[in-house]
């Protein structure tokens, strides 16, 4: 069953994450000299309970705490270990399970934005297993069916439940929205805005949750109608199978230029940041190199649904968009707590740095392993500046299409954009996801990914929790076409968010492309309201990896 971070770290999965095995994509970083040692070990106020133990739960439990006290974002608002005991966390049925519990804790008792009120998950914050999740990619196994390495490991579709009729009860019904690269389902034709009727001979009616079980799945047959252009067309029957161990999938949807008028528009629609090193980079030079090409001025980037991924690669698509005016100018800089900010972790002398071979660094200066407390984690050691990339330079204006799953990675391309070009949001608002973490290994088999960091851009804006709202906001706007039509294809200018978009770089946002649309006779498509939640299927964060060159 896939179990989505929306609610906990979809989020924006922006959110950003790094994992032991995340040695694919890397920052690239020079190893510290000896004088620039910042973290030092701080004697601990109130443990006095923290008493000898050989049991290895209640040592975990400690580890997650103890480390929490020194870099978890929010860790000014945690009480003493004497106060919280985290020991008491040992009576679940699994030791993941305590562990999560005392994360979930922690995050509850800080108070801070990482924790909602009614949520059983954190927004930011996760632990896992690094034993069970999907290798190479060491990220949450269940968080999507493709993750940040390009990894699939099912057949291949993303669907989404919709509002299918105009009075009263309400019909709904299930259509896919993506169809992943290199899939089964990709190569058995099938194609955003089909309307799925049955998976595996079971009617799925509006039950969201069960098709998203079933499509996350080696094999499934699906029954629908198709659409094409919007148009209702024939019914269909598809037997979709994965035959290998796994599928390598791109994660660009659509790369194409559009005309409006006298204007080129490049369009993008980007399903996650996944890591450079596979096929990422190679597609996006690609597509930008297309761009320049054909004269492109405008941009219109599709991050409706990518939750995010490694940082290094938002900051590579960064560098393809950013104007040639901006190199060497702050993109954005990472803000750690005080603690870490002052060199008082030293508790991150335990966590190793690797080079991209996941190898733990010698340092011959040192006379010992390079760690994380060799590091410096102020504002001034913590900026990425633009490093312009590609020939498109002279790009004044770009729309990012959003939405609810729009996170994290995602989030922070929009942010770090803003000082440089005019940036308009069109769709709905974004996850809302301004902070990132690397992984820190407990037990030798646990990452714990404590929300670390805050990213904010060149003016010193971010900050953005509740979400980044729309300039153009689907939820408001009276123009009754102006939705996420999944009957339309990426690209098609007569899909709703789409045709929004190019109206507003065409200075004419209000009068919509997309009232040309028309609707079949059994009503208009009107996209049910979708609350960031387990159901969401895509992976939400920022990844940091931990490896460096």
């Amino acid at each position: 069953m896939i179990k989505h971070l929306l609610t906990r770290k979809y989020a924006v999965l922006a959110t950003m994450t790094i994992a032991l095995g995340f040695a694919a994509c890397k920052k690239n970083k020079v190893a510290p000299e000896p004088e620039k040692k910042k973290q030092i070990s701080v004697p601990a106020i109130g443990n006095s309970k923290q008493t000898p133990t050989t049991d290895r739960v209640e040592l975990s439990n400690d580890s997650v705490f103890l480390y929490a006290k020194e870099i978890y974002y929010w860790n000014a608002s945690l009480p003493t270990y004497d106060e919280y005991l985290p020991r008491r966390f040992k009576n679940l049925s699994t030791d993941l399970a305590n562990y999560e519990e005392n994360l979930f804790n922690i995050g509850k008792i800080s108070a801070s934005p990482d924790y909602t009120p009614g949520f059983t998950d954190l927004n930011y914050s996760f632990i896992e297993d690094a034993t069970t999740v999907n290798a190479p990619a060491g990220l949450h196994s269940t968080l999507a069916a493709v993750d940040t390495e390009g990894n699939g490991k099912d057949v291949g579709l993303r669907v989404e439940r919709y509002r299918t009729n105009n009075t009263e009860p309400a019909v709904y019904s299930i259509f896919v929205t993506a169809v992943y690269p290199g899939s089964p389902a990709a190569a058995a034709g099938v194609q955003r805005g089909w309307l799925i009727k049955t998976i595996n001979g079971v009617p799925v009616g509006a039950d969201i949750t069960y098709a998203k079980n079933a499509v996350d799945a080696t094999s499934a047959i699906i029954t629908g109608t198709i659409y094409t252009g919007g148009v209702k067309g024939a019914d269909f029957s598809k037997t979709l199978a994965l035959t290998t161990p796994s599928y390598k999938s791109s994660p660009v949807y659509k790369a194409v230029t559009l005309t409006s008028g006298t204007k080129k528009i490049g369009y993008l629609a980007f399903a996650r940041f996944s890591t450079l090193d596979n096929n990422t980079k190679a597609e996006l030079d690609a597509a930008f190199a297309d761009f320049s090409r054909e004269g492109v001025k405008d941009l219109v980037i599709d991050l409706r649904y990518n939750g995010g991924g490694y940082i290094s690669t938002a900051e590579y698509l960064t560098n393809l968009i950013a104007p040639s005016s901006a190199n060497g100018q702050i993109m954005f800089t990472e803000y750690y707590n005080s603690t870490m900010r002052n060199g008082q972790a030293g508790i991150l002398i335990n966590q190793p740095v690797l080079d991209v071979n996941n190898k733990v660094i010698y340092s011959n200066a040192l006379g010992r392993n390079l760690t994380f407390a060799d590091e410096g984690y102020g504002p001034e050691d913590k900026n990425t500046k633009i490093s312009k990339k590609g020939s498109l330079g002279s790009v004044s204006n770009i729309v990012f299409i959003v939405s609810s799953r729009t996170a994290s990675a995602s989030e922070l391309v929009i942010n770090s954009l803003k000082p440089y070009l005019n940036v308009k949001l069109v769709g709905t608002t974004t996850y809302g996801k301004p902070v990132g973490f690397f992984p820190i290994r407990i037990q030798k088999r646990y990452d714990v990914f404590f929300a670390m960091f805050e990213t904010k851009n060149k003016n010193g804006e971010g900050g953005y929790f509740k979400g980044m709202p729309a300039d153009y906001d689907a939820a408001t706007d009276p123009d009754v076409n102006f939705i996420d039509d999944p009957r339309y294809e990426f690209g098609d200018v007569r899909e709703g968010y789409l045709a929004k978009s190019v109206a507003v770089l065409s200075g004419t946002p209000r009068a919509s492309a997309s009232a040309a649309i028309k609707t079949e006779k059994t009503g208009s498509v009107t996209p049910l309201v979708m609350a960031p939640s387990k159901e969401d299927p895509e992976f939400v964060g920022m990844i940091k990896s931990r490896v460096r060159n």
